[in-house]
């Protein structure tokens, strides 16, 4: 069990049992109370407060004691690492793919360190949280501070479970984490895609008809390889061409899942067209990390003019917005070769495809966020009700 005890002044006992409380060498200097207890490793701690402070000493001795039965207890010393020290332990520890890790990296170390790196974890409130948001108002893309929020959240989650800290900041009620707005999705036009590929080099061409066709994303497309099932009508998407810290490597599709897309007859005779000019040439790549000694060697559809693996950067630069601004559109983020999905999610819900089905071919980990992206393209709901019970009553004379 826990006690304290008041620094300033000592207790002396006289002859014949009587005490009397006196000032100690102490007296006014520094904290005055000191609460002692024993840890649940068995060492001895203390915690210190100031003059006129008995009753919260009393309550941290209460609570500590508490803590302690319900198995709670957190070490107080245990929050006086710093951010900026519990970050990058987190991010050497974390699991992830190479490319996530930069991505992630470059975020903490831009947006989080700054404030909150030299502070100790036990000192962040929920008012910094606060302070920190508002100052990324008008600054970054609501998308984007959610992201980094997200990183803090699950930082600061992790400095729970470790138990250096309590509880997390992050999930006070003062606290809103930021949403993203979700932008409605506005597709490209049947003739402004076909106006983008005319654009385009013969040898790339066939990458417009696989986006706006098969859904694929462009680091998908520049990982095809020769192994497409022309005859059956399927591609199977394992791979894709991604850079991880300035290096092209291959690695899986978004999401560290393959799937298998129906190939439309369509797209199956350009891709026929494309590997007769074009013949697949084998490249050889690191697999998701750069530093790694793993290599790959896959016959690649689509490379460069000087038989290497295409950058997306280098083809985004030289090849797709010069042919989207020769399409009289202007190259923007929204006009980037990943407006191609959009093209075909929007071609296939106005076919009556379903959104679980999209999501699938699309790659997606969750249907529900096909569905919030792409709802606004669906067919109304309204119409289809109201020509359904018209079919219905049509059909058996109910109009008369």
């Amino acid at each position: 069990m826990g006690y304290f005890e008041d620094r300033w002044y000592k207790v002396i006992k006289h002859p014949g049992g009587r005490r009397e409380r006196v000032k100690s060498a102490l007296f006014g200097k520094g904290m005055r109370y000191r609460v002692r207890y024993i840890g649940p490793d068995g060492r001895e701690r203390s915690q210190s407060f100031p003059d006129r402070a008995k009753c919260e000493a009393g309550a941290f001795m209460v609570s500590t004691e508490t803590d302690k039965l319900r198995g709670s207890y957190v070490d107080p010393s245990a929050g006086r690492i710093t951010f900026a020290e519990y970050a990058e332990s987190w991010l050497r520890t974390r699991s992830f793919d190479e490319s996530t890790r930069e991505v992630t990296e470059h975020r903490v170390r831009k947006h989080l360190l700054p404030f909150f790196g030299s502070r100790q974890l036990g000192a962040i409130k929920p008012g910094h949280i606060r302070e920190w948001d508002a100052a990324l108002v008008g600054k970054l893309a609501p998308a984007t501070r959610a992201v980094i929020f997200a990183h803090l959240r699950t930082i600061l989650g992790a400095a729970v479970d470790d138990e250096r800290i309590a509880k997390n900041p992050c999930s006070a009620k003062s606290v809103t984490a930021p949403r993203p707005v979700q932008r409605r999705v506005v597709p490209l036009r049947y003739d402004q895609v076909s106006a983008i590929r005319g654009g385009l080099a013969q040898r790339y061409r066939a990458m417009v008809d696989l986006g706006a066709g098969c859904g694929l994303r462009q680091g998908e497309i520049l990982g095809l390889v020769d192994d497409i099932d022309l005859d059956a009508g399927w591609v199977h998407v394992s791979r894709q061409v991604k850079l991880v810290r300035s290096r092209l490597v291959f690695g899986l599709p978004k999401n560290d899942r393959d799937r298998r897309i129906p190939l439309p007859d369509s797209v199956a005779l350009v891709l026929r067209q494309h590997i007769d000019d074009f013949p697949p040439v084998s490249l050889t790549l690191p697999w998701e990390n750069p530093a790694d000694e793993e290599r790959v060697t896959v016959p690649l559809l689509f490379i460069t003019t000087r038989r290497g693996a295409i950058n997306r950067h280098t083809f985004d630069d030289k090849s797709w917005c010069p042919a989207v601004r020769a399409a009289g559109i202007t190259p923007i983020r929204a006009t980037g070769m990943h407006a191609l999905r959009h093209f075909y999610a929007s071609a296939l819900l106005d076919a009556g495809e379903s959104i679980k089905a999209l999501a699938s071919y699309l790659g997606h980990a969750d249907p529900g966020f096909t569905l919030r992206v792409y709802t606004h393209l669906m067919p109304a709901s309204e119409e289809r009700t109201r020509s359904a019970i018209d079919d219905l009553f049509d059909t058996h004379g109910q109009h008369a």
